[in-house]
Order: structure tokens, then sequence, then C-alpha cells
């Protein structure tokens, strides 16, 4: 029997996947991080670090993993992070993904560079869903893009800061996602990379067009491809974005305003006093700086600057719901999952990204109960071994 036949059950087993069947300059641009990757490297490290401390004999007969944010209801301390281009690892992905959140009960986020538009998304069921957003040079697309997803059920926004600019990543430079290559080093890169991936090629090639970025056609209508959208976005990011901005940034928002990419104190502190409800402790998954450190290993030190100002995220790093327990544990409301879903959709769909999240609760439901609590709300840094 091949592994390929075997069952997929952890995050790893669904990258390996992933890898197999996704043409190598798409897998890369996933599952990269920024020069040498160390902090991509340490975000996963730094949790496996962490040591649960077990105990026995409670009654766990009856465990929960269902929480709270915002007034809403969840099956578990997660929603699913916005990641750019899903739509290219699986056919439509984010609308994919979107069915396999609503069937858990979890929010979906929908990235600014998503292959399907917000409108597309809200079609997909009348759950409200997230939006993550960046702070665009054209201001104007911004305050349009605030007033579409109000339109269509979105309750909260994800507000991304940091990407004043643009992570430079070994990978994608090596195979022609950051451009620079010959006209036949592309196309080894990209049309023969297709060819050695029929499946990829039929099912997300062909039947998943268009492959642009729904959200932006509007703006950028002479694009025809990711890479057009790509240019436009680089030129779009602005260097000269301050806290000012995000003030300005709430006027234009009444929804609930997650500021993701805090990764200080500081920030942390600034970003409530600029009015967030919400901030996410983030590197980008290790996308933009790298040798920075890691979100599990800042968390309780935002923790403690905001106290119950804002309710605390997590992103870049959650593999497992053991992860999501020890996030929990440290201060996090909630965390988001964002790799492991797209490897579950590119290996296998939504039914993929039905069954990783599933098990992520089921993890986190097993060391909750092997660590002596029955509920979310009972979760703290008791449950660690803090040697």
């Amino acid at each position: 029997m091949g592994s390929l036949n075997l069952v997929l059950a952890s995050t790893e087993d669904y990258r390996r996947k992933a890898e197999k069947k996704l043409p190598r300059f798409l897998f890369d641009y996933l599952d990269g991080g920024s020069y040498q990757e160390r902090t991509l490297a340490a975000n996963c490290a730094d949790f496996e670090a962490l040591q649960f401390k077990q105990r026995v004999l409670y009654d766990v007969s009856k465990v929960s993993s269902a929480t709270t944010l915002f007034g809403d209801d969840l099956a578990m301390p997660a929603a699913m992070a916005p990641i750019g281009m899903a739509g290219m690892m699986a056919q439509r992905g984010e609308l994919q993904a979107k069915r396999a959140a609503d069937a858990l009960g979890i929010p979906f986020t929908l990235s600014t560079v998503s292959i399907c538009s917000l409108e597309e998304v809200a079609k997909v069921s009348d759950k409200p869903f997230w939006f993550q957003l960046y702070m665009l040079k054209d201001r104007g697309a911004v305050v349009d893009m605030l007033q579409r997803a109000r339109a269509v059920n979105v309750d909260t926004l994800i507000f991304t800061v940091d990407l004043a600019v643009l992570g430079a990543r070994y990978r994608d430079v090596r195979n022609g996602m950051s451009g620079g290559l010959n006209r036949w080093a592309q196309f080894r890169s990209t049309t023969l990379s297709f060819m050695g991936h029929p499946s990829w090629a039929w099912h997300v090639g062909i039947k998943g067009k268009p492959h642009t970025f729904g959200n932006l056609k509007a703006y950028v209508p002479d694009a025809s491809t990711p890479t057009d959208f790509q240019a436009w976005i680089a030129e779009q990011v602005d260097p000269s974005v301050t806290w000012k901005d995000i003030e300005w940034l709430r006027h234009q928002w009444d929804g609930n305003l997650i500021i993701k990419g805090v990764l200080s104190p500081e920030d942390a502190v600034a970003a409530v006093n600029a009015g967030a409800d919400g901030i996410s402790v983030s590197n980008h998954g290790g996308r933009q700086l790298d040798s920075v450190s890691s979100a599990i290993a800042m968390l309780p030190r935002v923790v403690d600057a905001v106290g119950d100002r804002c309710e605390v995220l997590l992103d870049s790093g959650v593999r497992s719901g053991a992860d999501v327990l020890k996030a929990r544990a440290l201060g996090a409301k909630a965390v988001l999952i964002g790799r492991p879903w797209v490897y579950a959709a590119a290996a296998g769909g939504e039914a993929g990204i039905t069954s990783l999240l599933n098990t992520f609760k089921s993890e986190l439901q097993v060391a909750m109960a092997l660590t002596g609590v029955t509920h979310t709300d009972q979760v703290d840094a008791r449950i660690l071994d803090r040697r």
C-alpha cells in the first residue's frame, strides 16, 4: 500500500499530500516563510516546547470546547485565518472553506487577495463571516471594500498591519513567484509544473476559473491573472501608515475590529488606544520579518499589557488542537488557523477541511480532559508544566 492510501489525520499528513498535488511554485508560496525561515520554524517549535501538566481522577465525562467571541457562540476557540490565493490551491477554495467553517461552527475569514469575492462567498450561506483588509494607498478602494463587506453580512474586520513593506521569501524568488525568471525558466516553473500535476490542472487550473482576485477586479479592470493583481497590490502597499490611520479606519467601520500583526506589548496597547476590539498576536506566519519572536512566545507579554481591554487572539504556528489549548492557557481568547486548512483544501477539498477541523476539535477536547478541565472557561496557565 502506498503512502497516498493512508488515512490523513494530522496537519503534517495533509501538508505532505498537498505538496504532492500542488504545482511546486504554489506549494512553496503556501508553505514558505521569509529569508532563512527561522521565525517560520520557531512558530511551531515554541508551541512544541510547551508541555501540559497531566492530571488524573477528575470527572471529565462531559467536556465542552465551546466558547464565545464578540458575543457569538463558537464550537471551539478558533477561526479560519485569511489566506491569500486559497482559490489557487483548491477549486474555488474559499467557498469550500466557508462551507466547512459554517458546518463546524467557527468563523471563516476571507482575504483581500482571495480568488473568490466577498459577494461570491456570501452566497454560500447567510451566516456572517469575517473579512481581512490591508491599508491601501487608494483610500477610496478601502472605503468601498468596507461598504461591500458590510453589505454581505460581514460583522468582523481583521485589519493586517505588519505589511508596511513586502517581506522577501527565497522560495518565491527561486520559483519565479517574485518575478525575475527568464522566459524558459518561467515556462519550467509554471507550464511544466502544471503538466506534472494533471489533477490540479483539471480541477483547479481549468474548472476553478476565473483565477482573478475577486475582491479587486473593480479596481484593476485590466488584470486577468494573479500576477497582474499582485503587481497592483505591491504598488498599493503604503509604508506611511500610522496609528492615526487606524483611528480613521475605526470611524469607517462600525463592526468588530481586530488588528492583526501585533508582536509587542507596546503595539498592543497602541491598537487598543486606536479603537481595536481585538488584536491578533502574529508575525504573519513567519512570512514578513525573519528572526523575530514566535507568536506564542510573545503572547503572555501582550496579554499582560492589555489585560481585559480587548479580545486577544493568536495566529502563526497553530498546527493542532493541542496548540489551540496551549494558546488559550497563555491567555488567547481564540486562535486563527492558517496554513493547515489550506493544506487540507489542497489535499482533499471541503471534505479534507472538515475532517481536519474536526480533528482539531477532538484533539482539543482530549487534551482538556487529560489536563483535568471540562470547559474552555477553566483553561489557564495552570494546565501547563512551567518548570
